[in-house]
């Protein structure tokens, strides 16, 4: 597999995708804020293996489609999209959260995926590529107090069954996986009485991504993964 573009790749879930991807011998590219979490990343990897990344702000359309166009070259084709940049905001009743933490979950969960996925499509049509978004079981499960987030990631998986759709008969698929807790030094901190045991480990997860993109996952698109066994 070649030319795989990971977005948050710098971050806990993302990092072990990246790292999973360079292993099986994937050209991998990393839309990323921060240069402290893309060096700690470029110095994690393994020897000669193919890491490109340049700083991009995927709320931004326009130069999210610059990075696909940029990586695309660099790295001589797409064949896949691992969609996993977004973040987690929870204050309270909807009408007790901030303003702007709709727009805030909106911009980070769910435009940071159409954008990626629109300007990829067209590189990933050409090599009858795959996507894999993040989901949320908070979804299934609730989500009272996170109403944005939880909108959000139901509207990243409705948008992952309809790319499915549209694309089944033009050879690209686009697959998403639903991760409740993952066991991050993030969330320990954050909830300090949960019982961490009954989470899941970001290698753990970073498996099933790495499948779904692989030509192994051929036969599997539309599907919507839970990655929550013990939660």
């Amino acid at each position: 597999m070649a030319g795989v573009i990971v977005t948050g790749g710098t971050g806990a879930l993302g990092r072990e995708v990246v790292r999973g991807l360079l292993r099986d011998g994937a050209a991998v590219a990393v839309p990323y804020r921060g240069d402290q979490g893309w060096q700690a990343l470029r110095d994690s990897a393994p020897a000669g293996a193919s890491l490109w990344g340049a700083p991009v702000d995927l709320a931004d359309a326009e130069a999210t489609a610059r990075f696909v166009s940029d990586a695309a070259a660099r790295l001589g084709g797409l064949a896949g999209v691992a969609a996993i940049a977004g973040g987690y905001a929870g204050s309270g009743p909807l009408e007790q959260a901030p303003p702007d933490e709709w727009t805030a979950m909106m911009s980070a969960n769910l435009d940071s995926v159409h954008h990626v996925c629109r300007a990829a499509l067209p590189h990933l049509l050409e090599t009858r590529g795959a996507i894999v978004t993040v989901g949320s079981k908070l979804v299934e499960t609730g989500g009272a107090g996170a109403a944005a987030y939880t909108v959000s990631k139901a509207a990243v998986i409705a948008l992952t069954r309809v790319l499915a759709l549209e694309n089944k008969d033009r050879g690209v698929r686009v697959n998403c996986v639903m991760p409740a807790i993952i066991d991050t030094p993030k969330n320990r901190s954050a909830m300090p009485k949960s019982d961490p045991s009954r989470w899941t480990a970001p290698e753990a997860i970073a498996r099933v991504v790495v499948f779904l993109l692989s030509p192994a996952a051929a036969p599997v698109t539309g599907a919507i993964v839970p990655v929550d066994a013990r939660s």
